[in-house]
């Protein structure tokens, strides 16, 4: 034992020797998962119980317990550092993970983002101002057409073409088909323009199919990858960002993770999931719905989130918040003073619709945030 404990802030609903109690079991339930009378003396109580280690009012039914863990018991795996973290404690409700203080060394434990903020700006080759993503849909049409779309997205100047995330393996689209077409039509209009345009393929697959996507979309010629933690897992995010064999950015989707966060009283907040443990998972950028949308974030949350992306985290890369879900072309101005530089616009139907010529579209978004 090396002395070193993490630290999980816990907000907690109900009057204050309610929520006091919630803290006192949550020491218990997330480590020993016995009662406090069947706690052994010494090592265990001592050091392997979870600490209660400040308490304190937020609202006047809410209750900030700050509760350490020794690093140890997270075992240097994430499946079990999220065990410590909320583990049985996230089937009892009102009570929600509020922020994460996470040591060096355990910190050190896992690779986090390879690419990170600066990473994906090298290899687009844009050193400032916001980047600009879109995806390819609907579900339905052929390997030709979304072909089609990603070639005259990237003539546009868009800089990440993703595939929307429910395009995996049909019939009427197969991943390797679609893969290989998209690949090589966004490199035919990088040879026409110059720039550096990156497909990202939707690899979100079933667990032993997850790795073989991911290298054939690497050496077809991919630009990154898409994958959706909530549906694969969030260990498996982690092991392809470890994995020495896959070079490209990962791009995560929210898929399957909103009842997570969209209880205020319940749940992860929202810096916490589509922030810190991004980050932890080794995400380069994480998609989430924007303020305004047709998903119902606030501003607020939204703002924790980005924060969290960007913010001092050990040794850890800041990485691209990617706002979307009904990023409207009038909307842009305020996301520009929200977001500042820092950020990738995910623009879907306002690409399709403003016009029938996709190409001048796409030029014309990139103009709305200073680039030509």
């Amino acid at each position: 034992m090396i002395g070193e404990r993490f630290q999980v802030i816990y907000h907690l609903s109900g009057t204050e020797a309610v929520a006091l109690e919630k803290a006192q079991t949550i020491c218990l339930e997330q480590t020993v998962e016995v009662g406090q009378e069947l706690v052994p003396n010494g090592f265990i109580k001592e050091h392997i119980v979870g600490r209660l280690e400040q308490f304190s009012p937020v609202t006047s039914n809410c209750y900030a317990a700050t509760i350490s863990y020794a690093v140890e018991t997270a075992a240097g795996e994430l499946t079990q550092l999220l065990n410590v973290i909320f583990g049985n404690t996230s089937i009892k409700p009102e009570i929600r993970v509020q922020q994460l203080i996470l040591s060096e060394k355990l910190l050190a434990q896992f690779g986090g983002p390879r690419f990170g903020i600066a990473g994906l700006r090298q290899l687009i080759g844009v050193a400032e101002k916001p980047l600009l993503c879109t995806a390819l849909k609907p579900m339905g049409k052929s390997v030709i057409e979304l072909a089609g779309l990603a070639y005259q997205f990237a003539l546009g100047g868009v800089d990440l073409i993703k595939d929307d995330h429910g395009l995996t393996n049909q019939p009427f689209c197969p991943f390797t088909e679609r893969v290989k077409a998209c690949s090589e039509a966004v490199h035919r209009a990088n040879r026409q323009t110059g720039k550096h345009c990156l497909y990202v393929p939707n690899i979100t697959a079933p667990c032993h199919q997850l790795r073989e996507r991911a290298i054939y979309a690497q050496e077809i010629g991919a630009g990154a990858l898409l994958i959706a933690p909530g549906l694969t897992g969030f260990d498996s995010l982690r092991a392809l960002a470890a994995d020495d064999a896959i070079r490209l950015p990962l791009i995560s989707h929210p898929a399957f993770l909103g009842t997570m966060v969209t209880h205020p009283a319940n749940g992860l907040a929202h810096g916490v999931l589509f922030g810190q443990l991004q980050r932890l998972m080794g995400a380069d950028a994480v998609i989430y719905p924007n303020y305004g949308g047709r998903f119902g974030f606030t501003r607020e949350e939204c703002q924790s989130i980005a924060a969290s992306c960007r913010e001092p985290m050990g040794h850890y890369l800041p990485i691209f918040p990617m706002p979307g879900g009904g990023m409207s072309l009038e909307k842009i101005p305020d996301l520009l003073n929200e977001y500042g530089n820092e950020v990738v616009l995910l623009v879907g139907g306002a690409l399709y619709t403003r016009s029938p010529d996709i190409v001048d579209n796409g030029r014309y978004i990139l103009s709305l945030v200073g680039r030509s």
